[in-house]
């Protein structure tokens, strides 16, 4: 109880460092919070965008049915596979109607043939497993045709890749950019209250003693910190959402605790090693 009000009096005693070492916590959080933000929207349109990947086999004229819903089931019970669907000619003619409405003219029922629609499970949708899919489906000797649009899947699982490298490269330099600056904030508070260090120590206290304040302290701004780097973090996802158009997503309730806990987390170091650092100095 004594540390936790000896930590509100140094609030109370120094307010303007204090605001200046929350509003410090919260704009670095802020930035690495907007960047992650931006990478999880990013992430979720490419989700989307992969979601639609699927595999097209086209049916030899006068197949029978039956051998076509034999081969269908065969390819649903893959691992990879989510679904199969038949296409007859005739809705694969209104389903070109409806897509492509300016050309409806053009399609007849004999134009277009039937075919097997195949759409794979989330995480079996890579450049190799496609390609090992088509290869499966190729075998069935009705099968004229299989398309799955392979320069379009590559270059889409290139650019998951490279997203997901940027995002964690540019993400740990935005943390240690954070870091670094909270650390020096919270430095500058503990060098401020240097005198009373010294005299906590010339009267006896323990290292200890004097370091649970702080830490309560810089617990507390981080707290503060994460909790403003959040509201600012909403205000710009909603502004984002009113000038771009555009429907995004923000972070789960998950994410929101995680951003909490490294802003106490980053509160509580940045003190104890600030204060560590001086107590060795004295």
């Amino acid at each position: 109880m004594l540390s936790l009000h000896t930590a509100m009096t140094a609030f109370k005693r120094s307010p303007l460092l204090s605001v200046l070492s929350i509003t410090t916590i919260a704009f670095s959080l802020f930035a690495f919070g907007l960047f992650g933000l931006v990478a999880l929207n990013i992430r979720n349109a490419l989700q989307r965008v992969e979601e639609r990947v699927e595999i097209r086999a086209f049916v030899a004229e006068n197949t029978p049915i039956e051998k076509i819903t034999a081969a269908s089931d065969d390819i649903a019970k893959y691992p990879e596979v989510l679904n199969v669907e038949i296409v007859t000619q005739e809705q694969a003619l209104a389903r070109a109607r409806k897509e492509l409405g300016e050309f409806s003219d053009v399609f007849d029922a004999q134009f277009l043939p039937s075919s097997l629609d195949v759409k794979l499970k989330s995480g079996f949708r890579d450049p190799k497993t496609v390609h090992k899919i088509v290869d499966q489906v190729r075998e069935y000797d009705f099968v004229d045709d299989v398309r799955f649009g392979e320069e379009w899947i590559t270059q889409l699982y290139r650019l998951r890749n490279i997203a997901g490298v940027a995002g964690v490269a540019l993400g740990l330099a935005f943390a240690a950019v954070a870091v670094i600056i909270i650390g020096a904030t919270i430095r500058m508070a503990v060098l401020a209250r240097s005198r009373e260090i010294s005299i906590m120590r010339l009267v006896g206290a323990t290292d200890g003693f004097i370091r649970r304040p702080f830490l309560i302290e810089g617990f507390a701004k981080g707290i503060l910190g994460g909790l403003l780097a959040l509201l600012l973090s909403w205000i710009a996802s909603l502004t984002l959402e009113h000038y771009l158009h555009f429907r995004g997503i923000f972070f789960d309730d998950r994410i929101v605790m995680f951003g909490l806990a490294g802003g106490a987390l980053i509160g509580l170091l940045g003190s104890g090693y600030a204060v560590g650092r001086h107590l060795r100095k004295i």
